[in-house]
């Protein structure tokens, strides 16, 4: 049954800027925003799936349509560790790419590079790709920012059996504790899958040309990396780091709201009354800041929240408390939004799926508002 009605934005006739409420399709994938049922996988609520399930258990779920056996399970884990190694093209290639890169910009680049190493072997070889690329994309991120921080080769093969704990483990070089990496497999969870938003759609668009399964991840790492999609939790962490203490933050947030500045990490084009992710993360945040000695970190957030709520009546959304959980877990800021990349991958994969399995290419109409009918005028009598 569609619930397609109880949104928030129904669908209208008439354009829409940013196609805002438009109904573009089907999914059987996930709701968002809808009335009474709110963020669901296939059916399991967020909420559930963020207490009881690993991130492997979500991606297997978002790829096969159900929850894994236990044997499922074990097989699926080792699938993604088998698929860690990087291929030396590859390593010669995130060596050359500049420190000073924005990470996104190299898992863009090496996500299109593996595409010419390892290409498709067209329809049937999708589910195989998709592992390929949740197993190698922390060990290809990691590697070009050890090798760039300490002149490190590391070897991705290692950090343990999930994808939680390689990529903490290959970030500091060493195991992590097992409260960071519950933390960091919730977070993954949270970013899985969510309808669809701006890089889903841009997956789905190039999925409809019946383009490869790569150029199709490329496009969609491309549309992350802007700071109104999946740069908002770098943009959040941005904001908090200028603040002193609580009392400093708030002052310093009435200025920016008097100049109407934009504050990133709160509000949803969706959901209108809250995002049944951010409480999950905000206490997943305080657990890590408190553990981690940050307090003060999230006292700030906590501030900065209620006076976005006291002035604005906006609720703070995913990326929001994202922000200061990651910093806990000693994760530096410009690689917050390659996390969203390693999580959602599992959703944009399964949305490729899908727009394969029902395939029609996605070509909406423009209503054109340009200058009337004009004659050709010779260019010696411009003026």
């Amino acid at each position: 049954m569609s619930h397609a009605s109880n949104r928030p934005n129904s669908p209208s006739s008439g354009p829409r800027a940013g196609l805002d409420g438009v109904l573009a399709g089907e999914t059987r994938l996930s709701t968002v925003g809808v009335t009474g049922v709110g963020l669901t996988y296939l059916g399991y609520s967020i909420e559930d799936l963020s207490e009881h399930a690993t991130f492997e258990e979500v991606a297997y779920l978002l790829l096969y349509g159900h929850l894994p056996t236990a044997a499922e399970l074990r097989s699926f884990r080792d699938r993604i560790v088998a698929n860690r190694p990087i291929p030396s093209a590859l390593c010669e290639v995130l060596e050359r790419i500049p420190g000073r890169a924005h990470p996104m910009d190299v898992l863009r680049t090496a996500t299109s590079m593996l595409g010419t190493l390892e290409p498709e072997q067209g329809p049937s070889d999708a589910l195989r790709v998709s592992e390929r690329l949740l197993g190698v994309m922390p060990s290809m991120l990691l590697y070009w920012y050890r090798f760039h921080q300490s002149g490190q080769r590391i070897d991705p093969t290692v950090g343990g059996s999930s994808i939680a704990e390689q990529f903490l483990w290959l970030l500091h070089g060493g195991p992590p504790e097992a409260l960071q990496v519950r933390a960091m497999d919730v977070s993954l969870i949270l970013y899985a899958e969510h309808e669809w938003n701006a890089s889903t759609f841009t997956a789905r668009v190039v999925a409809s040309t019946l383009s490869d399964f790569y150029s199709a991840i490329t496009a969609a790492i491309g549309a992350l990396r802007g700071p109104l999609h999946g740069g908002a939790n770098e943009a959040a962490m941005e904001l908090i780091d200028r603040m002193q203490d609580p009392d400093h933050a708030e002052k310093t947030l009435l200025e920016m709201l008097i100049k109407k500045e934009k504050i990133m990490g709160f509000g949803h084009r969706v959901y209108k009354a809250c995002d049944p992710r951010s409480d999950i993360i905000q206490r997943w945040s305080h657990k890590l800041c408190s553990a981690t000695d940050r307090m003060l970190l999230y006292e700030i957030s906590e501030r900065i929240e209620s006076v976005m709520r006291r002035e604005k009546n906006i609720f703070p959304n995913l990326d929001f408390y994202s922000a200061s959980m990651y910093r806990s877990l000693g994760i530096p800021t410009p690689m917050f939004t390659p996390i969203f990349v390693l999580s959602r991958l599992s959703g944009w994969s399964a949305h490729i799926l899908e727009q394969r399995a029902n395939n029609r290419l996605i070509r909406p109409l423009a209503e054109y508002v340009g200058p009337e009918m004009r004659p050709w005028v010779p260019i010696e009598q411009r003026s």
